[in-house]
């Protein structure tokens, strides 16, 4: 009876309060007031006039105070729940002593939430969090645990396994973006929304804790944002804090990418044997409108700053094949074009197929795409994205160029691993050969 009463109270309360809080208590006034002149005249219209203000806003207080606090319940829990994902992990390290168990954790952000907010409202917008959960949970194994840990950031801690390695975290990131790019109702309206994931492998962690294997996700999912949207990131420990540049160069740069100010100049490769053009490398120049030429060193920082790096490289990657391809109809013989690509690029896990596309669409053999990595990149062996991209671009028929060589100590071994064709030796080691004893 005692349950009864108290949902009969919560009720009556909620009704008094649904008739008399809002713009339509003001329908009771007339008749109101005309009761009390009837029943006590002039005073008792007076009472009413005065006391009337004073219990609608008693009602509305009443209610307000019962209600559950729900911003605070939803802190308390995004933060328990950040906890509950570490706990996982931290299992998993220990009970992990023979290496056959693996495990990983997944940090998924949506893109553009800040505008979805706005456009949407707050309310639905958590609708829209709801049914990202309830994807993401629906993806996801039984023992696998999936939670909220912020305002649009959610979490996954992979149940031990023994295939949870690269390839397999990549499929698992892009089953997860396929499950929220379905369409989502709202009312009358349907929502598209994409994500941004970061993930670590336990392998890779920079510490055996679930905190530290949380923080470096959240850190490949920073980094994913940036080449967002709808970017996918692995975490490895050369990945370095972008130093502050000028917001102005930053804005600067990005507007010159999209009005075609940075393009390339191609420098021939000129046989010493034969004297003959044996290809040509695309050098990224800025033509600046006021400034003139401005060289690499110069814009590079903003562009990396900016989360450009992979814009920039579609820009050059397209300018380049589109030149290649008007050599041919000219008949003017040029064998191949190379391209840089940054360490950024080479993070991306579609790049292999994004280059196949690329040759496909222009009609141009593999062999005819030079891919220029620096010797840096091939003496990190931390990160297995790289590893697998470069690998993968080498089987696919693309030439691959060492450049820069002396400056990273790369092992030879690493070299014949990765099928380099040419290596460029630093300018550095031949400044002053033919002085230098």
């Amino acid at each position: 009876m005692r349950q009864k009463g108290g949902l009969l109270g919560a009720w009556s309360r909620h009704s008094v309060r649904a008739i008399f809080d809002g713009p339509q208590a003001l329908a009771f006034l007339p008749a109101v007031t005309l009761g009390a002149f009837w029943l006590g005249g002039e005073a008792a219209l007076l009472s009413v006039a005065l006391m009337l203000p004073l219990v609608l806003a008693l009602v509305k207080t009443t209610d307000d105070t019962s209600r559950p606090q729900h911003n605070h319940r939803q802190q308390y829990d995004v933060s328990s729940q950040k906890e509950k994902i570490e706990h996982l992990l931290d299992q998993v390290f220990r009970n992990s002593n023979n290496g056959e168990q693996k495990t990983a954790a997944l940090v998924i952000a949506l893109d553009d939430c800040k505008a979805l907010s706005n456009m949407l409202g707050h309310k639905a917008f958590d609708e829209i969090l709801d049914c990202v959960q309830n994807r993401l949970t629906g993806v996801l194994r039984d023992n696998d645990i999936a939670a909220r840990i912020d305002s649009h950031t959610f979490a996954v801690a992979l149940a031990p396994a023994r295939r949870a390695d690269l390839e397999a975290l990549i499929q698992i990131s892009a089953r997860i973006q396929s499950a929220i790019a379905e369409p989502i109702s709202l009312d009358a309206t349907t929502v598209y929304v994409s994500c941004s994931i970061g993930f670590c492998l336990a392998s890779r962690a920079p510490g055996k804790n679930g905190k530290s294997m949380l923080e470096a996700a959240e850190k490949a999912l920073l980094e994913a944002r940036v080449n967002g949207p709808g970017a996918i990131r692995s975490y490895s420990r050369n990945m370095q804090n972008v130093r502050k540049i000028p917001e102005t160069l930053v804005e600067e740069i990005s507007e010159a990418l999209e009005n075609d100010q940075i393009i390339p100049w191609f420098q021939p490769q000129i046989s010493t044997d034969t004297g003959e053009v044996t290809g040509f490398e695309a050098l990224a120049r800025w033509q600046h409108p006021r400034n003139g030429v401005v060289l690499p060193g110069d814009f590079l920082p903003a562009i990396e700053q900016a989360g450009l790096f992979e814009r920039l490289g579609e820009l050059m990657l397209y300018k380049s094949l589109t030149a290649l391809k008007n050599w041919d109809k000219s008949e003017f013989t040029v064998p191949n074009v190379s391209v840089n690509f940054s360490g950024v690029e080479l993070r991306n896990p579609g790049l292999v197929e994004k280059i196949s596309w690329e040759l496909d669409r222009f009609d141009l053999a593999p062999e005819r795409l030079v891919i220029e990595i620096l010797e840096t990149v091939v003496a990190d062996m931390d990160d297995d994205i790289i590893t697998r991209n470069i690998t993968g671009l080498a089987k696919l028929g693309c030439h691959i160029d060492l450049d820069d060589f002396g400056t990273g100590h790369a092992s030879i071994a690493n070299i014949r691993r990765f099928a380099v064709n040419r290596i460029k030796i630093d300018r550095s080691f031949i400044m002053k050969v033919d002085t230098d004893p």
